[in-house]
């Protein structure tokens, strides 16, 4: 602030918002300033399209709040604060900084800060301590994600963590963005931030890919698990599909991925990894679990009495006969994309990794569909390969320079080296 130059430690993430604050002229000494409050507040934010999924911010990141001792806060897309919840001690401190319902967070009024920064540059960003523009700010850290309308692709809000040194982890910053996806995929199931639409990419119920389809067939079972966070259960026999639990979800989808059945010891491994959990815990969940599907689950060892065919089968099936165009129209996200069991998580990078091999070689028209995805769209290897003039179109190819040097900016590695044409020009 004195001397107008900028050191050789600060990333280059944070060293651009400072630029972009000082040419704002904001104040270092600033705080926030709460422009609504009481009924007006109320209203605004009964009115606003993230007020759907608030129950859904507070299932995923509300008891994480509490427990870790910070603080969960939602804000529109113009930084102005909508939700600040979590730990009480840690509110009443937040309070002396504004960080409060009502108080505009905007990264030109307030600096640096996750919420302000991630909806200047329409991206998920961390920021830790001294890294905030304004002092009053500079003890806590905060991860934040933008929030899309899943028709319009429009910014609508962000997502927000924020807390002391505990936070500077990738993990906060991959919690947030997470739970931005399943916002999406949730407003795109209720039919998107304004009116009903149909949205290719939601997580609203869907049958498996061709190969491996049992949905269509009397009595067979089937299971759709990509991009959602709680899977869904195809019984075939004329009941309404089974929603299932987190925990249910994922048992059903290990099971599904091992019908040979898998031994007590081994499931717990699956799900809990090295954690401590008293073997009773699972027995539960197994029981409860029993009462949903009745004599379809089975014991010594756990298993599913038929085959049940999933999307995820459908995906890799189609990745195996070289079909990544149908691959990548029935992958509809991530496996669980919130699941940390072990078991699971493998399963998911399995997937993406073949999926993406496949694209990163095959013909360019579903490489390009895989970047505009939300999956797909921070896919850097992607773009990379998409420089190639041969492998993109005209649209892609006059973009994807810029967006791989975007990319590799926000993942702190330094620019491409310039490519030559065939007259030797550089471009």
């Amino acid at each position: 602030m004195s001397e107008g130059a900028l050191g050789p430690l600060v990333r280059e993430v944070v060293a651009d918002s400072w630029r972009r604050c000082a040419g704002a002229a904001v104040e270092p000494e600033s705080l926030a300033r709460v422009r609504l409050a009481d009924t007006d507040l109320e209203s605004y934010r009964a009115e606003h399209p993230l007020a759907r999924v608030m129950p859904l911010f507070r299932e995923l990141l509300g008891t994480v709040a509490d427990d870790g001792e910070h603080l969960l806060s939602v804000c529109d897309e113009s930084g102005r604060m909508l939700w600040v919840e979590g730990h009480r001690q840690v509110l009443r401190r937040a309070e002396g900084m504004n960080f409060v319902p009502g108080a505009d967070w905007a990264e030109r009024l307030i600096g640096t800060n996750a919420p302000g920064t991630a909806l200047a540059l329409d991206h998920a960003v961390q920021i830790f301590a001294a890294e905030h523009y304004c002092r009053p700010v500079q003890s806590w850290t905060c991860a934040a994600a933008p929030v899309h309308d899943p028709r319009t692709r429009r910014v609508i809000g962000a997502v927000d963590i924020t807390g002391g040194d505990h936070l500077a982890a990738p993990q906060s910053l991959a919690l947030v963005q997470a739970t931005a996806r399943a916002a999406e995929a949730h407003l795109a199931e209720l039919g998107g931030a304004a009116g009903p639409l149909a949205v290719r990419g939601t997580n609203s119920p869907r049958r498996p890919g061709r190969r491996g389809r049992t949905d269509g067939q009397p009595g067979a079972v089937s299971l759709t698990a990509l991009g959602r966070d709680e899977a869904t259960l195809h019984r075939g026999d004329g009941r309404p599909p089974l929603r299932l639990g987190r925990r249910h979800s994922e048992i059903v989808t290990l099971l599904a991925a091992h019908p040979e059945g898998l031994s007590g010891e081994r499931l717990g491994c699956e799900l809990y990894g090295e954690r401590d959990v008293h073997p009773v815990t699972l027995r539960a969940e197994l029981s409860r679990l029993r009462g949903l599907l009745g004599p379809l689950l089975g014991s010594r060892p756990y298993r599913l009495r038929c085959r049940v065919y999933s999307d995820y089968d459908a995906v890799a099936e189609a990745v195996a006969a070289g079909d990544t165009g149908g691959a990548l129209a029935g992958y509809h996200g991530p496996l669980l994309p919130l699941s940390e069991a072990p078991g699971v998580v493998r399963l998911r990078r399995l997937l993406e990794d073949r999926l993406r091999r496949a694209l990163l070689a095959g013909p360019s028209p579903a490489l390009e569909e895989w970047v505009r995805t939300p999956w797909g769209e921070d896919d850097l290897e992607a773009w990379e390969a998409l420089l190639d003039g041969r492998r993109a179109t005209d649209a892609l190819r006059s973009s994807a320079p810029a967006r791989v040097h975007e990319l590799r900016r926000a993942y702190g590695l330094p620019a491409p080296a310039p490519q030559v044409r065939a007259d030797g020009r550089s471009r």
